[in-house]
């Protein structure tokens, strides 16, 4: 989540792919609160793939 933080800092995204990265990155430290560590790795990792990390 940190990682995703720092790179949404200076990103330039598409306003589309910019609000899917914030929305993936809610959605994995929900999962992460909730236990679901898994699901919470997968979904941060997708942010992170469209952040180009």
């Amino acid at each position: 989540m940190a990682r995703i933080d720092e790179a949404l800092k200076t990103a330039t995204l598409a306003e589309a792919d910019m609000a899917k990265v914030k929305e993936l990155r809610a959605k994995g430290e929900e999962e992460h609160k909730a236990g679901n560590h898994a699901a919470s790795v997968q979904t941060l990792g997708e942010a992170l793939k469209l952040l180009g990390l």
